[in-house]
């Protein structure tokens, strides 16, 4: 069984001024992939028009998405931004490459401001920059914007007299209807002129969309308005006119629909507006995160003064100040100081994390407390606040299965709309039915289909959906990976560095009795391991630093003769006193009691063993082991009762992952095995039927991670394993992969509603206007009712919440056994 084709993602690797990275695998290595953003798509037809045009380009695929107006481009080297600028302005649409975004600007020291640079694709072809220019998606800023502001409000200020008068009879004074006519005639031109305006360019282009059936209904309404008006006996004095929410046929053509005429253009316009707000809500996780990147940051001078300098002319190995309540300017590591890091917006973690010289910390985390300087490890889109944007709007740029049957379905849509009314004005007109009821028919028809629906359906559930996962550390790279997450059965997960931290800890310490002072063999033995770089040496350092605070540490050149044997241990002379840390016997039963039985019991738990010896004399036995995640049980536990089989690969020993097997209740466990093993048991429970998720962090667990179903890497793990998954853990909780399996689901229950409310609502309403049941100014407003409700609905997903404790309590996630937390 072999896996899922899969959509582009993002890298680890990918490259620093790139909004697309694209995974080899999936795009030949002389492609490129462009971003661009496009200006004027209203509806689900015309994002098919904009994906036919490009397709029809030699070797160019495009996927365009309506909630962001991008359209994501994978072309051949032959093929410049410039050609594929120019097909989409063919089409009738505007095309420009994203402004460029502050985590991904990079000056040379003398270089011009970045708001001077052109945005332009790098060596690779991605486009470099993040934001949209969509001009329909503003909040108020902006000309753009603002003129559409304008345009809704006078428009209503026209529309409104308009309504009442023609909505309440007896509000119909003596010549009502000539002002209402007065009123009527610069919102059905000047109000309704961006419909218009579209509809014609789509006509040059040979295309239809949304805009051409307002335009014709806007039109239909006043031209027939206007007839009766002047040649129909409905201009005549004391002319009255009844209101029915459904259209009834009156005496012939002393009909009015002013009301429609104005309604029409007022609703959409308002519905539109509303609707590019809620878009932008949905969206509002990934403004968030560009936000957080710093635009200027503070670096020492040779002369030990400060100075202020945009965050784009930092380099790597710069050293950079960070202030209380000031965001880490990029990723690096502190050189000096100590403080309490804000994380919450970065990776989910809800408490502070302590950090201190020689720790590593992420741009755009907030100091909580005291004055650090840090060496910048990465800057610009190497930064991991950089992988992470990249990750959610590759995410948000793709489309499901579902949403590219809606698309092609919403490209015949308009087209057939016209089809069905010139059917529908025909058959009753031919019938010999009242012209008037006739023209109420045909208008209702143009005014009431909805494309729009269908092409929002999919792509803001989605902007919501990665936004909401973004804010909870959980990062996916596209709708492909939401629908295969969802399916997924059974889950392979990784030890070291998943179930585990990954991290070698003292976990118990046994001093015979009759022996030295224990705090004196602790202090003799660590300073000893000061002198090794080992992971025995630095979890036998670091015990005595965090948990015996009264012992005090030679400095490591206090340590003479000191000598490091691989496989067996240290030993070294301090304070004229031989000490070794190291390997104990295979028979143990030769050291004093009760060290014997502290090897055996280490053994017996999957733990690391050492003997610790002074001037010959055995004194403790320490046994080390990584300690289990304080969360593993609780995640492993929810993943079983969402009907997930839990499965257990590791390269540790068979005893080791036994215990771990048996804390987190996993009664399927593989040990000792190397990569090629794991990628061969992805493959064995393929073949069995199941749909299969790898969790890991390292080198070793990325071939099963490409091969599996779908791939989850823990953030803190390797570039390799990240690039290989498809979807990434970024705060260090174990309970993450539940909650994206929930939100998965979530999502795609929520797109599967709104496809149902799509489709539904044309099927419903098309028929109803078609037999003369629905007034079209009604028509109207239940068109952009429609869009609102599948808009707000996904806008839910920003307020979802994981089930369960309080994210990041660690107490709450604890298993205990006998009052004490277990680990290996």
């Amino acid at each position: 069984m072999t896996r899922p084709e899969q959509a582009p993602r993002a890298t680890a690797a990918g490259t620093a001024g790139g909004t697309e990275a694209v995974a080899p695998a999936a795009v030949p290595p002389a492609d490129r992939t462009t971003t661009l953003a496009i200006g004027g798509m209203t509806c689900g037809a015309c994002v098919g028009r904009v994906e036919r045009k490009l397709g029809r380009l030699t070797g160019v695929t495009a996927s365009v998405n309506l909630a962001t107006a991008r359209a994501r481009i994978v072309h051949p080297a032959a093929v410049s931004v410039t050609d594929l600028v120019a097909t989409v302005e063919a089409a009738g649409f505007t095309a420009q490459l994203p402004e460029a975004a502050p985590a991904a600007a990079h000056l040379d020291e003398a270089g011009p401001p970045a708001a001077a640079r052109v945005p332009a694709t790098d060596a690779e072809g991605h486009a470099d920059g993040r934001r949209d220019a969509h001009p329909q998606d503003g909040d108020g800023d902006g000309d753009g914007a603002g003129a559409e502001r304008r345009r809704l409000l006078l428009t209503a200020a026209l529309a409104l007299p308009v309504l009442a008068l023609s909505m309440v009879p007896g509000w119909q004074f003596r010549n009502w209807q000539w002002l209402c006519f007065v009123l009527t005639a610069p919102v059905a031109v000047w109000g309704a002129a961006p419909f218009h305006v579209r509809a014609l360019r789509g006509l040059r282009h040979g295309a239809a969309t949304m805009d051409t059936l307002v335009s014709l209904g806007v039109a239909a309404s006043f031209g027939w308005s206007t007839y009766a008006l002047f040649l129909g006996g409905a201009g005549a004095p004391g002319m009255t006119m009844p209101f029915s929410l459904l259209p009834a046929a009156g005496d012939g053509t002393a009909h009015l629909y002013l009301e429609a005429a104005v309604g029409v253009p007022l609703f959409v316009l308002a519905g539109r507006r509303m609707e590019a707000r809620a878009r932008r809500g949905t969206g509002a996780a990934l403004r968030s995160l560009a936000e957080l990147a710093a635009k200027e940051v503070s670096v020492p001078g040779p002369d030990g003064a400060e100075r202020r300098i945009p965050i784009a002319r930092l380099r790597v190995g710069d050293r950079f100040l960070v202030r209380p309540g000031e965001r880490v300017a990029t990723d690096g590591t502190v050189r000096t100081g100590s403080s309490a890091l804000d994380l919450s917006l970065i990776t989910g973690e809800s408490h502070p994390v302590e950090v201190g010289p020689g720790t590593t910390v992420v741009g755009g985390a907030v100091n909580s407390g005291g004055l650090l300087e840090v060496r910048a490890d990465a800057v610009g889109g190497d930064t991991q606040l950089a992988r992470i944007t990249r990750l959610v709007e590759d995410a948000q740029t793709g489309k499901t299965r579902a949403q590219r049957l809606a698309d092609a379905v919403a490209a015949v849509f308009v087209p057939a709309v016209l089809t069905i009314a010139v059917t529908v004005l025909g058959f009753w007109l031919g019938a010999g039915a009242d012209p008037q009821a006739a023209v109420t028919a045909a208008v209702a028809v143009l005014v009431v289909a909805c494309p729009c629906a269908l092409g929002l359906a999919t792509p803001t559930a989605l902007l919501a959906a990665t936004g909401r996962g973004a804010q909870l550390g959980i990062l996916v790279s596209g709708p492909q990976a939401l629908e295969r997450l969802r399916r997924i059965d059974t889950v392979v997960l990784d030890k070291t560095g998943t179930l585990t931290t990954g991290r070698m800890t003292v976990r118990d310490v046994t001093h015979r009795p009759d022996g030295r002072d224990p705090d004196e063999v602790l202090r003799l033995a660590a300073t000893v391991e000061q002198c090794s770089e080992h992971p025995v040496a630095r979890a036998v350092v670091g015990h005595v630093r965090d948990h015996r605070p009264a012992v005090r540490l030679e400095p490591a050149a206090a340590v003479r003769d000191f000598t490091a044997t691989p496989g067996f241990g240290v030993c070294g002379a301090v304070d004229g006193r031989m000490v070794t840390v190291v390997r104990p016997p295979d028979d143990p039963d030769g050291l004093p009691a009760p060290l014997p039985e502290a090897v055996r019991a280490a053994g017996a738990a999957g733990r690391t063993a050492v003997l610790v010896t002074v001037d010959g004399d055995p004194e403790a036995v320490l046994a080390l082991g990584d300690a289990l995640r304080p969360d593993g049980y609780r995640a492993v536990d929810h993943l079983r009762r969402l009907g997930v089989r839990p499965v257990l690969a590791t390269g540790d020993r068979a005893a080791t992952a036994r215990v771990v097997a048996r804390q987190l209740a996993i009664t399927e466990v593989h040990a000792q095995a190397l990569p090629h093993d794991k990628a061969a048991l992805v493959t064995t429970l393929q073949e069995q039927g199941g749909r299969v998720a790898v969790v890991g962090d390292g080198v070793n667990d990325a071939a099963a991670l490409a091969l599996a179903d779908l791939g989850i890497a823990m953030g803190g793990g390797t570039d390799a394993a990240i690039g290989a998954a498809d979807v990434t853990l970024v705060r260090e909780d174990l309970q993450a992969i539940a909650d994206a399996v929930r939100l998965a689901r979530r999502t795609l229950g929520t797109i599967r509603a709104n496809l149902f409310w799509a489709f539904g609502y044309n099927l419903v309403t098309v028929p109803l206007a078609a037999v003369g049941l629905l007034n079209p100014m009604l028509a109207a407003a239940a068109m952009s009712a429609s869009s609102l409700l599948v808009v707000g609905n996904s806008l839910r997903l920003r307020a979802w919440q994981p089930p369960g404790a309080t994210r990041g309590s660690a107490a709450a996630a604890r298993r205990r056994t006998n009052g004490t937390w277990e680990s290996v």
